[in-house]
């Protein structure tokens, strides 16, 4: 073995560089307010910045961890109210280191002992908590998109009308899902082959949820045009705006119809944790399958999502291929062979994440990480709705709140490039981060209250600071 390969495993410096990182994000926690919530640098800088920084050798990794430190974004700042991602919990993210080091693969057993029974462990508690029976299972996969992606699998292969995986697609089939569904399930459709004649959009009300009375005339004409619909997807909630469906409509609707009913709760799943917000998932239990991220509001590091089916047995139907050199029998369902029901085959030990944050704080850290952040949604919009200069696109059901700032004698096209030039200057000050949507031809800024200590205090400032900039 060589020298540089005995330096890069050297215990020694391991335990020096852990200690140098620790005590660098220790004292970043410790002194977030006193940063800004981002830097903002041009694409080009940005790579100019770290071109240099690419000729150096043998350099010590200390710069190295302060600059990426310097240059990211600052989920744990107060004012960060951008994406949906939660800032990590520090032992959920030591987890994650735990899980790179050992960087056990989790396709099969023998590869990630631990991690498996702990994966089953982790989305049995959220089947309890969902409200399903014992038959219900799932697993953990990377991320909403591919969760969704892999129930829509499932659905088809389930609910298409013929052995799918074996004889290929024989029929025209269809989903239907709302106009304000994540684009990731209009993706999936496409890939799936369904093209856009397969994605039936369902029209939405005022507040952005799916309009239900809708849905047998809209299935009537499907079926009519030759297209069987195999799946239908409730929002829990929509990305733009948070507005959650009507899913116990929406699951009557399917049961009646026999139509695979998958719920995409990355944002919002996670409200059934909540003894206070739980309601926003009336008819859940219901659902063949749901996905809920849980580096959403769950507080752990990305990318880790639970993927949960009504009877886990569907879940194996989803692939049926034979992999010699992984498993002896395809067709038998174990549950800690993972890689018979994810799209994975090098699969991330996720699970020691969640799990880490249940054995050291109970799943009631949870509730109230949704339950304060919720809450703080609705403290928000009541403080839009009391300004003169401002207006809400919809009240929110969850921390997800679209607004925007008004003028009179302003046309919509004005007032869009006025928001949207707000937005920028957000941006590149760096004071706060936030995002912004277009809800039917509207530009709104988008707040997504993803930090537990975010207070009135800096929702005010940022009203404040939004009306200086349109002065």
């Amino acid at each position: 073995m060589t020298s540089l390969l005995h330096a890069a495993y050297n215990s020694s410096q391991f335990r020096e560089q852990g200690h140098l990182l620790i005590d660098l994000l220790a004292d970043y926690l410790q002194n977030i307010d006193t940063q800004s919530a981002n830097k903002w640098t041009k694409p080009a800088e940005q790579l100019h910045l770290w071109e240099n920084d690419a000729r150096q050798t043998n350099a010590d990794v200390s710069s190295f961890f302060e600059m990426v430190l310097a240059d990211s974004i600052h989920l744990h700042h107060k004012k960060y109210m951008g994406h949906q991602i939660s800032p990590a919990a520090p032992v959920a993210a030591l987890s994650s280191l735990l899980s790179a080091f050992l960087n056990n693969g989790m396709a099969v057993y023998e590869m990630g002992a631990s991690a498996s029974a702990l994966e089953k462990i982790v989305t049995d508690i959220f089947c309890k908590v969902l409200g399903y029976s014992e038959q219900a299972g799932g697993f953990l996969t990377s991320g909403g998109t591919l969760a969704n992606l892999t129930a829509l699998l499932c659905a088809r292969q389930v609910c298409g009308g013929n052995d799918i995986w074996q004889e290929g697609q024989q029929e025209k089939l269809a989903i239907m899902v709302s106009e304000e569904a994540h684009y990731c399930i209009d993706r999936a459709a496409r890939i799936m082959g369904l093209g856009a004649e397969g994605i039936i959009k369902v029209p939405t009300d005022q507040h952005f949820m799916m309009q239900t009375n809708l849905l047998e005339d809209l299935l009537d004409k499907a079926q009519k045009q030759g297209k069987k619909v195999f799946a239908i997807i409730g929002s829990a909630c929509s990305t733009s705006t948070g507005s959650y469906d009507d899913l116990e409509a929406i699951a009557n609707f399917a049961e009646k119809h026999r139509i695979w009913l998958h719920i995409d709760g990355a944002h919002g799943g996670a409200a059934a944790f909540s003894q206070k917000y739980k309601y926003l998932l009336k008819g859940v239990h219901k659902a063949n399958s749901i996905a809920i991220d849980c580096h959403k509001m769950m507080m752990v590091p990305s990318i880790t999502t639970a993927l949960l089916f009504r009877n886990e047995s569907d879940s194996f139907q989803t692939f049926a291929q034979k992999a010699q050199y992984l498993w002896d029998n395809a067709e038998e369902k174990e549950w800690y062979n993972y890689g018979k029901r994810t799209l994975e085959c090098t699969k991330l030990m996720m699970s020691i994440k969640v799990y880490s944050l249940i054995r050291t704080y109970s799943v009631q850290v949870f509730d109230d990480f949704v339950t304060t952040l919720y809450d703080l949604g609705r403290t928000f919009a009541q403080m839009i709705s009391a300004h003169p200069k401002f207006e809400l696109a919809t009240s929110p059901s969850a921390n997800i709140v679209c607004f925007r700032l008004v003028k009179n004698k302003m046309s919509q096209e004005q007032l869009n490039e006025l928001n949207g030039a707000i937005r920028k200057n957000i941006l590149e000050k760096g004071d706060f981060y936030i995002v912004q949507t277009a809800v039917r031809g509207k530009i709104y800024l988008r707040t997504t209250l993803m930090n537990p200590f975010t207070t009135e205090k800096e929702l005010s400032e940022l009203l404040h600071y939004i009306e200086n900039l349109a002065l």
